[in-house]
């Protein structure tokens, strides 16, 4: 049988015509997954905690409106996840924060509060990744109505600008010399939630009490009489959220020595009591 060349070619170009034209007719979407969800709770929840934001809801939906992910932060009212899941949707529905209706509303435009599924209240924003809107955040209960939004926003913008943080090395040379005379080796300035200090004792020191910072310590070496918990005996406030006192009333008496952790709470009274000699340990202190 012979084939005619014409006729392959006809085909051929209605095929490739046929994979062009369903070609254009079909769009890349991204998706929002429930470890991007989680992303931008952990977001949120870090900036409620960076600003002593109390409570809230935080709810997360997807391109449809469907709920991801929701989580209600301790002391939050029983209505904030209703609230917040109404603002998540609201804003992924509208592709526009819901703090734009709520002025619209108060502007004069009250007709929009009849439209079904609808929460125009400030405190939801879409979640944009590459000009395409995947999702939504609502957040209700914070201290405010602005501080919702901020939250939301910051959960948001966990997951659309996250940045990889370079591994940070500190030299052999600058921890000893940091240790020779006790020093901050990173103080957290990137915006981590922890500081590491290389600390360094020859005398006994005042009591401390740190309001948001728990101290991790390892003792490098020597020895100290530690004492935990008890009351700071005359508290002064020597910068925002730290104290000192003189020493601590009651509490616990530890030996430390070298190899020893000592995990102190943060709001629990501290203090070295005792120090033999040089005595040398790391701190790293979580926030």
């Amino acid at each position: 049988m012979k084939i005619n060349l014409l006729s392959v070619l006809i085909v051929a170009v209605v095929a490739l015509t046929f994979v062009s034209n369903s070609s254009a007719q079909i769009v890349e979407k991204k998706s929002l997954t429930l470890e991007g969800a989680r992303t931008v709770i952990a977001g949120a929840k870090f900036y409620a905690a960076k600003n002593n934001a109390p409570g809230g809801v935080i709810a997360v939906v997807d391109e449809g409106g469907n709920t991801v992910a929701l989580e209600r932060l301790d002391g939050t009212f029983s209505a904030g996840a209703n609230i917040s899941l109404g603002k998540a949707k609201t804003a992924v529905m509208f592709k526009r924060p819901t703090k734009f209706f709520e002025d619209v509303i108060r502007n004069g435009r009250t007709a929009m509060v009849a439209l079904p599924d609808f929460t125009p209240l400030q405190g939801g924003v879409p979640i944009l990744v590459d000009g395409q809107v995947v999702g939504g955040v609502g957040v209700s209960g914070a201290a405010s109505a602005q501080q919702d939004e901020e939250l939301a926003i910051a959960g948001a913008a966990a997951l659309t600008d996250q940045k990889i943080t370079p591994v940070k090395f500190i030299d052999a040379k600058l921890v000893s010399d940091g240790f020779a005379k006790g020093s901050v080796l990173d103080d957290g300035s990137n915006g981590e939630n922890y500081m590491v200090h290389a600390s360094r004792r020859e005398k006994p020191g005042m009591s401390e009490v740190h309001e948001l910072d728990t101290d991790i310590i390892y003792v490098l070496d020597g020895t100290a009489t530690f004492v935990t918990g008890g009351k700071s005996v005359d508290p002064k406030m020597v910068a925002q959220n730290e104290f000192r006192g003189s020493s601590i009333d009651g509490g616990e008496t530890r030996r430390l020595k070298k190899g020893d952790v000592a995990i102190v709470p943060k709001g629990t009274p501290h203090w070295f009591k005792q120090v033999d000699g040089a005595f040398l340990y790391y701190v790293v202190k979580v926030r």
